[in-house]
Formats: structure tokens, sequence, C-alpha cells
């Protein structure tokens, strides 16, 4: 039998996975990102780097921004974010920064070395993140890779 916590997490990776299917039809790289705070989202953010062209633009810095916004804090502790793939070094930053308690995210990353568990632990900020990965990782990856697949197909 699954937990209480078991199940909101996959109804927050679910919400993500929304939101990553929103990016794909925008032609961006489908990652989905939701921040909760006392098990309510605060925070929604798709990834949207290629039709802003700026590089900030990942579905955790959006989602982030407006929690921040919402809580009128750039500190969100008590908060989590569900993320539909493992964060790059810049998302981890900005985890860190803005004292995020826990990080979920589904899809593990392939192609680049990512940082998040040595970022997680390192202390910096004078803050540590516990982090889980895998959650919906199947459906996570699916996105991702069929996305790739058709983007391929198209050139």
């Amino acid at each position: 039998m699954r937990s209480q916590r078991g199940f909101m997490e996959e109804q927050f990776m679910r919400e993500a996975i929304r939101l990553a299917e929103k990016a794909k039809r925008k032609g961006e790289v489908p990652i989905g990102a939701v921040v909760v705070y006392r098990g309510k989202i605060i925070g929604k953010g798709y990834n949207l780097r290629t039709k802003l062209q700026r590089a900030t633009q990942h579905a955790e810095i959006r989602a982030i921004d407006r929690a921040c916004r919402k809580l009128r804090s750039w500190r969100l502790p008590e908060s989590e974010i569900y993320i539909t793939l493992e964060p790059c070094p810049m998302c981890m930053g900005a985890i860190l920064n803005a004292r995020i308690d826990r990080v979920y995210f589904g899809a593990y990353e392939q192609k680049g070395r990512s940082l998040t568990e040595e970022l997680a632990k390192a202390n910096l900020l004078n803050h540590t993140v516990e982090v889980s990965g895998g959650i919906l990782k199947e459906e996570c990856a699916q996105i991702l890779s069929s996305f790739f697949s058709e983007m391929r197909k198209r050139r």
C-alpha cells in the first residue's frame, strides 16, 4: 500500500509532467516544475528558453520565481520542488539560494554529469537539500525521449 506521502509526491509530479507536456507543445524541451509550500502548489514553471531566447528560462527558475512572488520572499523554507528531470547546476544553485528543503525529480540526467547530489550536500549558503530521484521516472523520461525523437525526424 502506498503511503500518503508517496501519493502526494506522485500528484505533484503529475502536475510537473502536465507542465512539461505544455512546453513540448510549444516546441520547448519538455521539462516542468512545481514548488510546493505546506502541501499547496505556489509556483509552476516550464522551459521557455527557445521562445524567449534567454538561457535562464528553465522550468525550475520560473517556478521558484513565481513561488517567491507568492510568498513575497526570496526564501522558501518548508518548501519542496518537483521537477520532471534532474536539475542542472544552475537550477540547483537557485534551489539552494531559495532555501528549498526538498527536491523530487523524475528522470535522471543522461547526457551530462549532474551535480545534484554533490551540490545538495555541500552545505553551500549554509543550506543543504534532501534529494529524491526517480519519481514517475518512466513517464518523465518518455516525454523527453519522444520530444527528441520527433525533433530528429523533423531534421
